[in-house]
Order: C-alpha cells, then sequence, then structure tokens
C-alpha cells in the first residue's frame, strides 16, 4: 500500500457542502499542510462554512472560478501546490433539467481547465478528482451486488453526464501526459452546512416551519446516505493511501426509500408522517437506485462509523440550531427549485451580521441570492447582507464609494459625525449598524496640498487625530475600517532608483518628509499598525474615467501651462474601488500598495490624452526645480510595488493598460486605435 505526504494542497469548491468538511478536517489534522481553497461563492456556498478554519496559519481562501485559466495557472504556480482536490462543481439534477449548460460549463470546461493547468505547471504530485455514484446510472433493484469502479459508465441525466464527461477527461490526462490522478465516486452525503435544495436538509427545514414534506414521485426510490464526517475521513484516507490511476467508490450497504428518509424526518419532529408527507411530480427522469461496492476503499482501511440515526440526529441539531445560516432558503424548499448558477450568486463572508447586534459577533449570516420561478416568472435576486458606513460624502472617492454601492446593489449610509468627535461616530455606528466602515474623509488642501502648510492644525486634526478616533470606535464595536491613505509618504532613494524598476513595499519605512500633508498621513499609517481591524490602502495621484473633475490627477496636468515628466505608480479609481468593496467582503486587513503595477510618466499620459482626446494638444515640461519655484512644499515622486495586491487580484491590469482600458477608451474622441 502506498503512502502520500502532500505539501500544499489546493481544494476546489471548499465553502460548499463536503469538500468545507475535507478542509476544515486536514487543517485541523495536518497543521504542516498548507491549503489553499478556491470557491466562485455560489449560491450553494457559504464562507462560514469554513468558520473552524478562519484563524488557522495553514489555511488560505481565494475567491475565483475554476473556469479561469489564469488564475488557476497563477495559484498553482505562486502557492506552489503539489496537490489538487476537485469538488467544484454544479451538483443538483433539479437544475441539470433546467440550465445544462451552466453544468457543461462547470463540471466539463473547469474540470478541463484545472488538468490543463496541472499539465503546464508539471508540479503535480496528486490530482484527486471527485465524481458521484450517479454516472453509473440506475442500478437494478434485484441486484445484491453494487457497481464496482470498473463498471460501466451510464449515467441518466445532465448533471451525471457532466460528471462522466469531466472522468474522462481526468483519465486521459492521466494516460496521455502521466498526471498523478485519482478518482471518487461516493454515495449521497449529508450533515450540517448542506445548501437545503438537498433532501435532507430540506425536510429537516420544511419540518422545522411545520410544512409538508414534498416527495418526488411515490417515494420508492432508493438511495444511500453517508454521514459527512466519515466522508471527510474517507478524503484523508484517499489522500494518503490511495493509489494513482484508481478509482475509489465512497459508499455504504445500508439503503432507504425516499419515502423512509421523510417518516424519519418527521418522527424526530413529532410529527405524523401521513399528515406531513405530500406527493409532488416526479423529475423527468428519477434514477429508481444506486448501490456501490466499497469493498475497495474499505481495503484502505476506510470504514464506516456514524449510524444513519446518529447523523440523523446531528444534522437536525445543527439545522435547528442554525435556522438562519443560509439566510433566505423560501425558494430552495420549492419542490422543484431553481436555483442561481452564476458567478459570485451569493456571497457569505466570514464577519457579516448574525443579528442586529453584529459588531459582537465573530462569524455572521446573510441573505440568499437565488432566482426560484415557483410559476414561469422569476423573481428578482436578494441582495448579500452588508451595509457599509462612509466617511468622505464631500470627497472624491467617498463619493464615488457610494455610487459603487448603488450600483452594486450593497446598503450603505454616509455617516454624519465628524472623526474628531468620538460621541458623534458611535451615534452613527448604533443608528447605522454597518458591517463593514469605510474612511474616504480627510484633509488633502484644496486646491492642493499647499494648503495643509498653513493650516497644520487642522490637518493634525483631521489626518491623524480623528482617522485614529475613528478606527478606535470601530476596533471597540468589532468593526473593520477599511482607510484611503496615500503612497506620497515615499520618495525615489539610493535603495528605490527612479527607472529601476524596485518599488517602495508595504513594510518600508516612509521616507518623504516634504510636505505636512504627507507627514500626517505618515505619522497616522505608523500609529494605525497597533489596530488590527483596520485595512489601509494607499492611493498614489488618483485618476478616474471622469476628465472633468478637477481632482483628476489627468485633468489637473492637462489644464497646467508646463509639467514635470517624472515614472510614477498611479490608482486608476475605476479598477480599484471595487477592489477595495471585495476586499472588505473578505475581511482584509493590514496595509496594501492600492496602485495599478508598473509607472507611468506625465509625458506618457498627455501623449495618451493627445491620442485618445485632442490630436491638437501641446504641452511644455520643466525641471523639478523650475516647479519647485511654483509650490510651497515639494512633491512625492516614487514607484510602489504592487505585487501584494496584485496576488490577491490577479487581474489587476498595468497603470498603462488600465489607463486606456477605464480612461481613455471610453472618454475616445479620435480614431486613434492602440
Amino acid at each position: 500500500m502506498s503512502s502520500y505526504t502532500p505539501k500544499n494542497i489546493l481544494i476546489t469548491g471548499a465553502a460548499g457542502f463536503i469538500a468545507c468538511h475535507v478542509a476544515n478536517r486536514l487543517i485541523r489534522s495536518y497543521p504542516d499542510y498548507k491549503i489553499v481553497v478556491l470557491d466562485k461563492l455560489d449560491y450553494c456556498s457559504n464562507l462560514k462554512n469554513l468558520r473552524p478554519s478562519q484563524s488557522s496559519p495553514n489555511f488560505k481562501f481565494v475567491k475565483g472560478d475554476i473556469a479561469s485559466a489564469d488564475l488557476v495557472n497563477y495559484l498553482l504556480i505562486t502557492e506552489s501546490i503539489d496537490t489538487i482536490m476537485h469538488f467544484a462543481a454544479q451538483t443538483h439534477v433539479d437544475n441539470s433539467f433546467g440550465n445544462s449548460f451552466e453544468f457543461t460549463k462547470n463540471n466539463i470546461y473547469g474540470t478541463h481547465v484545472l488538468l490543463e493547468a496541472c499539465k503546464v505547471t508539471g508540479q503535480i504530485r496528486r490530482f484527486i478528482h471527485v465524481s458521484t455514484d450517479e454516472v453509473y446510472g440506475e442500478t437494478d433493484e434485484d441486484a445484491v451486488v453494487g457497481n464496482h469502479e470498473a463498471s460501466q459508465l451510464l449515467p441518466t441525466n445532465p448533471y451525471s453526464a457532466t460528471k462522466a464527461g469531466a472522468e474522462m477527461l481526468v483519465m486521459a490526462y492521466g494516460r496521455s501526459y502521466g498526471l498523478p490522478v485519482i478518482t471518487t465516486r461516493g454515495n449521497n452525503v449529508y450533515g450540517p452546512n448542506q445548501f437545503p435544495e438537498k433532501l435532507i436538509p430540506k425536510f429537516i427545514l420544511l419540518a422545522m416551519r411545520g410544512k409538508p414534506l414534498p416527495i418526488h414521485g411515490d417515494g420508492s426510490n432508493v438511495r444511500s446516505y453517508l454521514y459527512c464526517e466519515d466522508v471527510a475521513e474517507a478524503f484523508e484516507v484517499i489522500l494518503h493511501r490511495g493509489e494513482v490511476g484508481h478509482v475509489y467508490n465512497i459508499g455504504t450497504k445500508k439503503e432507504r426509500r425516499v419515502i423512509d428518509v421523510a417518516t424519519d424526518v418527521c418522527k424526530l419532529f413529532s410529527m405524523d408522517p401521513d399528515a406531513s408527507i405530500k406527493f409532488v411530480e416526479n423529475r423527468p427522469f428519477n434514477d429508481q437506485r444506486y448501490f456501490l461496492d466499497d469493498e475497495k476503499l474499505k481495503i484502505l482501511g476506510w470504514s464506516e462509523r456514524t449510524t444513519w440515526e446518529e447523523g440523523l440526529r446531528k444534522t437536525m441539531e445543527w439545522y435547528t440550531s442554525n435556522p438562519d445560516w443560509w439566510g433566505d432558503v423560501s425558494g430552495a424548499l420549492l419542490p422543484h427549485p431553481r436555483m442561481l448558477m452564476m458567478p459570485g450568486g451569493i456571497e457569505r463572508h466570514f464577519e457579516e451580521a448574525d443579528n442586529e447586534n453584529a459588531a459582537s459577533s465573530e462569524f455572521s449570516n446573510t441573505q440568499s441570492k437565488m432566482v426560484v420561478p415557483p410559476t414561469k416568472s422569476v423573481s428578482s435576486p436578494r441582495k448579500p447582507s452588508f451595509k457599509f458606513l462612509i466617511y468622505g460624502r464631500t470627497g472624491w472617492i467617498g463619493g464615488l464609494l457610494g455610487q459603487l454601492c448603488e450600483k452594486q446593489g450593497i446598503t450603505f449610509e454616509y455617516g454624519k459625525g465628524r472623526l474628531e468627535n468620538r460621541a458623534s461616530l458611535i451615534a452613527d455606528i448604533q443608528n447605522v449598524k454597518p458591517t463593514h466602515v469605510f474612511n474616504a474623509a480627510g484633509v488633502t488642501g484644496r486646491p492642493n496640498v499647499d494648503w495643509c502648510e498653513s493650516h497644520k492644525a487642522e490637518t493634525i486634526r483631521a489626518n491623524v487625530a480623528g482617522t485614529l478616533t475613528l478606527a478606535d470606535v470601530c476596533r471597540e464595536h468589532g468593526l473593520l475600517m477599511m482607510n484611503f491613505a496615500t503612497g506620497c509618504i515615499f520618495e525615489y532613494d539610493a535603495a528605490h532608483p527612479l527607472g529601476s524598476g524596485i518599488g517602495f513595499k508595504e513594510e518600508d519605512t516612509p521616507n518623504f518628509t516634504g510636505s505636512f500633508y504627507s507627514k500626517t498621513k505618515a505619522m497616522v499609517e505608523e500609529l494605525l499598525k497597533e489596530f488590527d481591524n483596520v485595512c489601509t490602502l494607499r492611493v498614489r495621484m488618483p485618476i478616474s474615467s471622469d476628465l472633468n473633475n478637477p481632482r483628476n490627477f489627468i485633468t489637473k496636468i492637462s489644464r497646467y501651462s508646463k509639467v514635470v515628466d517624472i515614472p510614477n505608480s498611479m490608482t486608476v479609481l475605476d479598477e480599484l474601488l471595487p477592489i477595495s468593496i471585495e476586499m472588505a467582503k473578505r475581511n482584509l486587513k493590514g496595509i496594501y500598495n492600492f496602485t495599478n503595477p508598473g509607472v507611468v510618466s506625465h509625458n506618457e499620459i498627455l501623449e495618451m490624452y493627445k491620442n485618445y482626446m485632442d490630436p491638437e494638444f501641446k504641452w511644455a515640461n520643466f525641471t523639478l526645480e523650475e516647479q519647485a519655484k511654483v509650490i510651497v512644499a515639494p512633491r512625492s515622486n516614487n514607484e510602489m510595488d504592487a505585487s501584494k495586491l496584485k496576488k490577491e487580484f490577479p487581474e489587476l491590469l498595468h497603470i498603462k493598460d488600465s489607463l486606456i482600458k477605464y480612461v481613455f477608451e471610453p472618454n475616445k474622441k479620435t480614431n486613434y486605435s492602440a
């Protein structure tokens, strides 16, 4: 029997049901293994499922789609992944009858992307593909021996057909390219954390609400059920002892009719089965029986531990203790649900509000986002239960944040209190009950930072005292504060020379003291390091697609008679402000250089302006020495290393590409083509 020890494991779909139990088990039992979870947070995923692992140093969550080849390749390389456990899939048969193309996209194409990435990177030592017993098709009612791993695959519905198709790709990559693949085919799984479109949690939640339990057809269909922790142990065994190139059934010979399951749930809730069970129209095709031969896995040392009675009781206790885990699931409880199957269809995050006392909650609940046609009409998706409190309403970034929240359907309010007034901040938080706080307030000076040189007390009050007060109030209320800071606290030096491509990193000590504004921003940033509830975003020379806004860096320099020509890191707000909202949802903390990767000079920007906006545009340059004669305080020039942000958001564009995509192309007034 072979033995395998992984180092860095990528688990796909681990915010979902089965994989979350596998991930939590491995993270808990093997602290030397690094576990990276990739999940797009579809409707049946919930980050709270990974709550036991949140604080573990060997755990990392990445929101993303397995169908994104760039993201998958990036993760395999940057995280040094040697093992993949591929759970991510669309799995609900009812959905596959209504939207089979989505199953093809997720289950076949997504698997293909993963396999190709493994082939290209050449570093994977195990690829465990999670399939289903349904690929075997229907088992004869009188069969006494279950389907073994070499049995013919005869899928009968779109879901199982896509899983069989994915298996063929896995097998082909194993044979053609030598990928070390293992495939599992499992019976039905039940237990805590399962989205209630599936039979057992649906029956339990309906029973909790005193509603009838719908059964497709006559309820004679037979299924085998395994408790989730037993299944997680099976994957632990297969990971460490499974033979490359083999298939393993994960099953049980203890079968139950659907009507028997409904009767057992009724008994748990002291309900009369005859009065509580309702027979409804059957599926277009509903396999009568799945039956597996599980001897091969038992030889590896695994066996089922949890009895049906114990497992069902534990499951019932979990759902009765966590009735709002999934939010509004009324659509899923219909006899034939059709859930919204889109990337990001629902986002549930570690620190959303469980109740109105969200500030004291470690984890929380949100409402479902789903489309459920009770007839032929489609209801509107529900919105995730984030609520942002934003300071800086009259500021440029604060105003744009409000617009973004409206566009994304995120509830928000602007703070009414002044940052230096602690009581007013507390009143805001008590009245609004936010899940996150954004601080885009502060003093930059009008028309520029030279104002701060003659208004030092006001600058300190807003930029230092006010920001610290807000951070402390947020800390007391258990809230994350997203703090918009500045990168104008650095200037090119011997270790970071102009044109070298060596940027200042988040941990570098500020070295620019030319302006009082920059001094206050560097001071408060250093003090904020003492707060563990702050995410500091260093913005530089912000740019947006609104070329009429006088605060826009492009608008400014296009109106100057002369400009310097120095490469700098900059922030394209159209691209980065939505990322700041995503960072809040992910509850990221610490300092981030909040700029696009790379640098761009004044002349390069104005050349783009000329090409895209005004072919007759002209400008002149002057030196720093000449500039110094017309400004009060020196200006910061630097390159910032955006690799930390880029690692979190691989899709982040280089500054020049971002300028073209978000600023110049939407505003183009010429026939210029890059």
